[in-house]
């Protein structure tokens, strides 16, 4: 499995090269942008984008995927913000929340990727019909604008009634979804229910996925090892997905700790588990 890992580890800071490195010295193979603007300004096309483009470029390391963003604002929602709903009932915010997944598809213009990775609704969002249909619409025109840059949608199972494993694949299979996949993120299977039963239902549309841990109380996006998880489990249902996803590390980052010098202990504690 390749070794990948998230810049969601650093998402507090701009994102430049010398974090890229960082992460290629220790021996990262593939990597997952988090379009969120303080992070990556994606839509500063001609600075900013092209900075990380000619990084990529330069270093045969490739960018696996793009984390849809959540606020279309440069302070993560902190002034007020509203979140980025896909799944959103009111037509004028669905449609600034499309476009804006929009802008961040068109990085794959200067940087090539091959899967986006979206949310439907927002965390603890319940059901209703219209919320459905809503994302359905959203999916539908985010596969057509996604297609041409070579990009696959894959949608993330996260804590709300929207986004269950049995939800997700009632969407793909009553709109023929057929080449939209599944990112799965073990440290909201295990809050959700538990990872095994996730899997289940989602392993033969798994395309990518976000390996962080949790005691199932919160979404803290622990290193593996630090919650409740039974890795050795979670890895030996990971080795039967028909695709072979990479194990893309998805964690907390903590200012006083530099992460660097202990990814390449946890992929090794992850493939020997």
């Amino acid at each position: 499995m390749l070794k990948a890992v998230s810049t969601y580890l650093y998402v507090k800071e701009r994102l430049h090269p010398g974090i890229l490195d960082g992460l290629a010295r220790n021996g990262v193979q593939a990597i997952e942008i988090f379009a969120a603007r303080q992070h990556l300004d994606y839509a500063n096309r001609k600075a900013h984008v092209k900075e990380i483009a000619d990084w990529f470029r330069g270093s045969g390391v490739p960018l696996n995927s793009v984390h849809s963003p959540l606020y279309a604002d440069y302070e993560w929602g902190r002034t007020g913000a509203a979140p980025i709903n896909l799944a959103s009932t009111d037509r004028a915010g669905l449609v600034d929340a499309t476009d804006e997944v929009k802008r961040a598809l068109e990085i794959a213009e200067q940087i090539p990727f091959r899967f986006l990775v979206q949310h439907l609704g927002l965390p603890n969002e319940s059901f209703s019909e219209k919320k459905f249909e809503s994302a359905m619409t959203s999916i539908e025109h985010l596969r057509a604008f996604a297609k041409p840059l070579g990009v696959r949608i894959l949608l993330e199972n996260i804590p709300n009634e929207l986004s269950t494993p049995e939800k997700l694949m009632e969407m793909i299979h009553t709109a023929h979804f057929d080449d939209v996949g599944i990112c799965f993120d073990f440290g909201h299977a295990h809050m959700m229910n538990s990872v095994r039963e996730a899997f289940d239902i989602l392993q033969k549309q798994i395309c990518s996925t976000h390996v962080h841990d949790n005691n199932k109380d919160r979404d803290s996006h622990l290193w593996p090892g630090k919650g409740t998880i039974d890795w050795k489990e979670a890895m030996e249902l990971l080795r039967t997905a028909p695709q072979t996803p990479p194990l893309m590390l998805e964690l907390e980052g903590d200012e006083k700790v530099n992460p660097l010098p202990k990814l390449g202990e946890t992929f090794e504690k992850l493939e020997t588990a």
